[in-house]
């Protein structure tokens, strides 16, 4: 995949008055975008939001009701619920009310998406693989403590 222009000449680019905080949001933003448009192309089946619902889920010791999956996906109720629409069409979760409390729904993954998982497990960590090449653990923990607290700054506005 070609190197986007921007990005081959990054270096000499004049950022006038922005700053690196305004800079690294907008830089996370279109990471994110150019991001979901490779993985669309390599998952294939479903879309890279589709597939994070999943990873998301998986994440849970227990089949995660609508409401605690939008909460760890950070996005909201109807949106989670659009997308688990479209995962439950193609076969890949079921939507169940919760045994205890009908009020609440529960998701659960199926066979062919724990099998559609298993495929393309292989094919994900290459992506992943490729994406962090040649960056160093001490920077990549770095990173990360430094997006969590921009997570919890953002929760205390």
């Amino acid at each position: 995949m070609m190197i986007p222009d921007f990005y081959q000449s990054i270096d000499n680019l004049n950022f006038g008055d922005i700053t690196s905080g305004p800079f690294l949001l907008g830089l996370l933003s279109a990471f994110n975008n150019r991001y979901q448009v490779v993985a669309d192309a390599s998952i294939g089946e479903i879309t890279w939001k589709q597939f994070f619902a999943i990873v998301c889920i998986n994440l849970c010791e227990e089949s995660p009701t609508l409401n605690e999956l939008a909460d760890i996906m950070g996005s909201s109720h109807q949106n989670v619920k659009q997308i688990l629409l479209k995962l439950s069409k193609k076969g890949f979760v079921q939507i169940v009310p919760d045994e205890k409390d009908r009020r609440k729904q529960r998701v659960i993954v199926t066979d062919k998406c724990r099998a559609f998982c298993n495929d393309s497990d292989e094919k994900s960590h290459q992506l992943i693989n490729q994406i962090f090449r040649d960056i160093p653990e001490e920077e990549l923990a770095i990173t990360i403590k430094t997006i969590s607290q921009m997570e919890r700054n953002l929760y205390t506005l």
